[in-house]
């Protein structure tokens, strides 16, 4: 069994040395004590991985407002500068980084004048350090590509403008 005293100088020894808990069996008896505070914790704690699917690029009518969209360079152009009327365009279903090849020395997934396959990678779009392939959602031929290679991303906007086939 625990005096009093050896608990008083338990409750010290929390105290002052900044402990979250300290729990101690002697004889039969056991006593868990728990301070105000923790140890302050020297090593960055492991990050959570995420798993999970990423949405699939939305494909915007020509013309359509898209929401939270930031406004790009290519909202001001003329359907004939952009390369004709019926144009889809693949959005980026998430907030990141643009990447157009795979690495830096790749050469791009895709290029202007480029025919795309329906399910073809596009690009990437890193988001807290996972790299999110963007998939085409429609055959037909890369018109535009709008932003750099590199560039941060909002979600919903323009990546790629393709004429259909």
């Amino acid at each position: 069994m625990f005096k009093f005293e050896e608990i008083c100088e338990l409750i010290r020894l929390v105290s002052s040395t900044g402990l979250a808990s300290v729990e101690i069996e002697h004889g039969g008896s056991r006593v868990k004590i728990e301070g105000a505070g923790g140890v302050a914790v020297s090593s960055v704690p492991a990050v959570p991985v995420v798993q999970g699917t990423v949405p699939r690029p939305t494909v915007v009518a020509p013309g359509s407002p898209v929401l939270g969209a930031p406004p790009s360079a290519a909202e001001g152009e003329s359907q004939e500068e952009a390369g004709g009327e019926d144009l889809h365009y693949v959005t980026s279903p998430i907030v990141g980084t643009f990447y157009r090849a795979p690495n830096p020395d790749a050469d791009p997934y895709v290029k202007v004048g480029d025919f795309v396959e329906r399910g073809q990678v596009l690009c990437i779009v890193e988001a807290m350090k996972l790299m999110n392939e963007i998939e085409a959602d429609f055959s037909g031929t890369i018109v535009k590509v709008f932003p750099e290679n590199g560039q941060p991303v909002e979600f919903g906007e323009r990546l790629f403008a393709i004429k259909p086939a």
